[in-house]
């Protein structure tokens, strides 16, 4: 053991015997490429071992292989535990299935569940080949035979163990990655659907951009439909939170209104209905939605608007642009059955339209401080703009917010957008 010691073999958690040496004891660094075979960065290896003889002729056919690694021994799986658990794991794991009271693959099972992104090579004695295709079935990257422990052996085992694990990390991230984008793309569809509208005179304008945390979807839904009266209905919304959860409520919620809407359901009952379509939803999860509906009439310049928690919206025509917050009520969820929504009329000016979005529209932060773009800010970008028409106000508008906020971080939230009025006649 003098020589396992003074060769900088790092212990954690190790009683030394009485041969060796006290102090602190460096890290093993060994560097090159002995085998030819691709050069790694520097490796953490910890060897879990509980016989020092065996520790010994690792750490000594280690500094052989030429492989950059700082080697670190433990004698048994419980003092295994914190190197494994650690923030920084440890790259590779040369571990004995024979620990004392700690046998077989219980022994792998353990270090895995602890350490699931480490390679683990399996030592084996030298009748032992079937424990180490069995230890490879349950989840190790090598084994090797302690009785036949050769330099090149061992570093082939730990570089390409190392480096097997972590093209498969980078498949399984590959994967979820896959599945999310397939997930987001079908339940985008939901939230973002085709108006339903046959009226030439109908101007629809939508828009839909993720913000930068796009891989996790949001809960911004939209629709429009047009109904056998000739009314136009309109909805934007959004569930509080992100992820499949929140946008597949959103969807939920986007299908019913439209249900209830073609069924006949007019103004703030169609809000009441949803409350109750989402008390049975959320499983008592406590979600909450804010949204705005607005239905248009073809022979009257007005709107009849139902603001459920949900912000303002703008008018837009004639060359000017506007801010509208009609009175409104708690966002749905927030206190069920409480709430006390109304409609209210909106006067339309000729050619005017309604402009509703969501709050992604206006929360990026725009200077250093964390200061909003706020609604104020936005009806200064719009007016900017109240010239321009439907299609080019829309996409233009968003494009400003995006780059007020792009120094930090750019559009902080999902943006959804409906611009919706009538053409004049």
């Amino acid at each position: 053991m003098d020589g396992l010691m003074s060769q900088g073999l790092e212990t954690t958690g190790l009683e030394p015997t009485s041969s060796a040496p006290s102090g602190p004891r460096a890290p093993l660094a060994i560097t090159g490429a002995a085998d030819g075979g691709p050069e790694l960065g520097p490796l953490r290896v910890l060897l879990v071992e509980d016989d020092a003889a065996d520790a010994l002729l690792v750490e000594d056919t280690l500094a052989d292989t030429g492989l950059r690694a700082s080697l670190q021994w433990v004698r048994s799986l419980p003092e295994a535990q914190g190197p494994l658990s650690a923030h920084s794991t440890p790259d590779c794991v040369l571990l004995d299935l024979h620990l004392g009271e700690s046998q077989g693959l219980a022994v792998l099972r353990q270090v895995l569940e602890w350490a699931p992104g480490a390679a683990v090579v399996v030592l084996t004695g030298l009748a032992e080949s079937q424990a180490g295709t069995a230890a490879m079935a349950a989840g190790a990257q090598d084994y090797l035979s302690k009785d036949q422990l050769e330099a090149d052996r061992l570093g082939r085992a730990i570089r390409y163990s190392v480096q097997r694990r972590q093209v498969q990390q980078a498949v399984a991230a590959l994967q979820v990655q896959r599945m999310r984008a397939q997930e987001n793309a079908r339940l985008e569809r939901g939230l973002l659907p085709r108006p339903r509208v046959s009226n030439p005179r109908l101007r629809v304008v939508s828009r839909y951009r993720p913000g930068r945390a796009h891989s996790l979807l949001g809960g911004d839904f939209y629709d429009v439909v047009e109904t056998g009266d000739g009314l136009v209905h309109a909805v934007i919304g959004d569930v509080a939170g992100h992820g499949p959860a929140s946008a597949a409520l959103g969807v939920s919620l986007r299908v019913a209104w439209r249900s209830f809407v073609l069924a006949g359901t007019r103004g703030a009952r169609v809000v009441e209905l949803l409350e109750e379509l989402l008390a049975g939803e959320d499983g008592g999860s406590e979600m909450f939605v804010t949204l705005i509906t607005a239905t248009l009439f073809p022979d009257r310049p007005v709107a009849r608007v139902v603001r459920a928690g949900h912000h303002g919206f703008l008018l837009h025509g004639n060359g000017e642009v506007r801010l509208i917050e009609p009175p409104g009520g708690l966002g749905v969820g927030m206190v069920p059955g409480l709430a006390g929504w109304r409609e209210h009329e909106v006067p339309l000016p000729p050619g005017g339209s309604l402009v509703l979005f969501t709050d992604g529209l206006f929360e990026g932060q725009i200077d250093a401080e964390g200061r909003r773009l706020d609604l104020t800010g936005l009806l200064q970008l719009a007016r900017g703009h109240r010239t321009l028409s439907p299609d080019d106000f829309v996409d233009t508008l968003i494009t400003d917010v995006e780059a007020a906020s792009l120094q930090h971080g750019g559009l902080a939230d999902d943006v959804a957008v409906i611009h919706l009025g009538w053409t004049p006649t």
